[in-house]
C-alpha cells in the first residue's frame, strides 16, 4: 500500500484555504448541534450555500466537464468530513442523479438536473420494504399503468432524507407473475404528490429515517426511468456505488473502502478514549498506567487501523464489524462516565464511545447488511456459489 503524501501546488493550497474558510463560515457549531438534535444528516442552508458556490456541480461532474481535479476532489471530501458537514442527502442525490441522466426522458433531465446541482432538488432511495429486508428484488410495491399515468400503491422503509427531498428513486413491481429481477420498474416520484405520507422514525443512534406510504399515487409517464420491467438495469449502477462494487481509481486519491466517513466515528472515539485515560484522576493516577487498560486500548487501536486499511468490499465488512467489536471495549476502558452522551457534563470522552456503541449496529445495515456483503464476497470473490437457506433434508426413516 502506498502511503506517499501528495504535495499540493500553490493553486491547490489556495483552494484548500478557500474550502476551509467556506466550511468554517457555513458549517457552524449551531449547524452541528441542530443536526445532532434532528438526526437529519442534512442542513438546507448549508446545502444551498454549497450549491450556490458551485461545489455540488464540481463534485458531481468529471474533471473533463468542469468538475474537480482528482487532488481537489480529495481535498473537498476530506475537509467536508473534518468539519462534520451534514452530507447524507447529497450522497443519495448524487447517485440518483446519475441514473436520471442515463435513463430519464429529456424533459425530466432538464427539469431535475440543474436544480440538483444548485442544491434546490434532493433525492432519496425508495428501496427497502417493511417485510423485504436487504433483498430489494422482492419488491411488492405495485405500479399499474392507467393511460399515460401510473398508479402506485405500497410502502417503503428506511427512506432516509425523504422529508428533506423533492423526489424518491422508487423501485416498483409492474409484473407480479414475472421472475423477481424481471418485474421491476424504476420511477423518479415527486414527493409532493397526493397519496404520499412520510412518517419519521428515530434509530437507536439518534438519526432520523422514514417509512413512506404510497396510496393510489398517480405518476406521469415522464417519471419512468428506463424500460418497463427493466428496472434492474437502471438500479444496478446506484447499487454498485452503494455497495462499493466499483473499480478503484489508479491514483489512490479516494477512500480505500466505502463507509470510511461513518468509520470516522470509530476513529474519533478511539482518540477521545485515549485522551481520557491519559489524564490523571483525582488520585493522581492515570488509567493508562494500568497494564490491562493499555493492552485493551492498544488492541482496539490496532483493530481500528487494520479495518481502516482494508480495501474495497472487504473494508466495508471490516469497518462495520470492528465498530461493533470495539465500541463496548472503548466504553469499558473509559469507565462508568462513558455512558453519558455528547456534551453532557462529566462525560468521560465527551460521549464519543457512547455514540459509537449506538451507531455501530446501524453501520452494519446501511447499504445492505453485513450478511449481504459477506455473501457477495463468498459468491463473487471466492466463487462459493449462492447461499442455500432451504431447511435441511430429512433422512428417510
Amino acid at each position: 500500500m502506498d502511503f506517499t503524501l501528495v504535495e499540493l501546488d500553490a493553486d491547490d493550497q489556495v483552494f484548500l484555504a478557500e474550502v476551509r474558510g467556506f466550511l468554517a463560515e457555513h458549517v457552524t457549531e449551531e449547524v452541528r448541534r441542530r443536526d445532532r438534535d434532528t438526526g437529519d444528516n442534512f442542513d438546507e442552508g448549508v446545502h444551498l450555500a454549497i450549491g450556490a458556490a458551485g461545489y455540488l456541480e464540481k463534485e458531481w461532474k468529471p474533471f473533463e466537464e468542469g468538475g474537480f481535479s482528482r487532488v481537489r476532489r480529495r481535498i473537498w471530501e476530506l475537509e467536508k468530513r473534518r468539519f462534520h458537514t451534514p452530507w447524507v442527502t447529497w450522497g443519495t442525490t448524487s447517485m440518483v442523479a446519475r441514473a436520471v441522466a442515463a435513463f430519464g426522458k429529456p424533459e425530466l433531465v432538464d427539469e431535475v438536473l440543474p436544480k440538483v446541482l444548485s442544491g434546490e432538488v434532493r433525492m432519496c432511495l425508495g428501496y427497502t420494504e417493511p417485510e423485504g429486508g436487504s433483498d430489494v428484488a422482492t419488491c411488492k410495491t405495485r405500479a399499474v399503468r392507467d393511460g399515460d399515468q401510473w398508479v402506485i400503491n405500497g410502502s417503503k422503509m428506511f427512506t432516509t432524507g425523504a422529508h428533506n427531498c423533492q423526489y424518491v428513486f422508487l423501485i416498483t413491481n409492474t409484473d407480479p407473475d414475472a421472475r423477481k429481477h424481471k418485474s421491476l420498474t424504476m420511477f423518479l416520484v415527486p414527493l409532493d404528490l397526493p397519496g404520499i405520507d412520510i412518517q419519521g422514525i428515530r434509530t437507536v443512534d439518534g438519526d432520523r429515517t422514514n417509512i413512506v406510504y404510497y396510496s393510489d399515487v398517480r405518476v406521469d409517464d415522464k417519471y419512468l426511468l428506463g424500460e418497463v420491467n427493466g428496472g434492474w438495469t437502471v438500479l444496478r449502477g446506484p447499487l454498485d456505488v452503494e455497495h462499493g462494487a466499483v473499480a478503484a481509481a489508479p491514483d489512490g486519491l479516494q477512500d480505500i473502502a466505502i463507509m470510511a466517513h461513518q468509520a470516522g466515528v470509530m476513529s474519533a472515539a478511539g482518540d477521545a478514549v485515549a485522551a481520557s485515560v491519559a489524564r490523571p484522576g483525582v488520585d493522581g493516577v492515570r488509567p493508562i498506567d494500568d497494564a490491562s487498560v493499555a493492552y485493551r486500548l492498544g488492541r482496539s487501536a490496532a483493530r481500528l487501523e487494520a479495518a481502516l486499511s482494508t480495501p474495497g468490499i472487504f473494508g466495508r465488512v471490516a469497518q462495520a464489524q470492528t465498530m461493533r467489536d470495539i465500541g463496548a471495549d472503548l466504553m469499558d476502558i473509559a469507565g462508568p462516565a462513558s455512558v453519558l452522551p455528547i456534551q453532557t457534563d462529566s462525560a468521560a470522552d465527551n460521549g464519543a464511545s457512547e455514540y459509537l456503541y449506538r451507531f455501530a449496529p446501524l453501520a452494519g445495515i446501511y447499504g445492505g447488511t453485513l450478511e449481504v456483503f459477506r455473501n457477495m464476497i463468498a459468491q463473487h470473490v471466492l466463487g462459493l456459489g449462492k447461499p442455500n437457506y432451504s431447511p435441511p433434508a430429512q433422512k428417510a426413516s
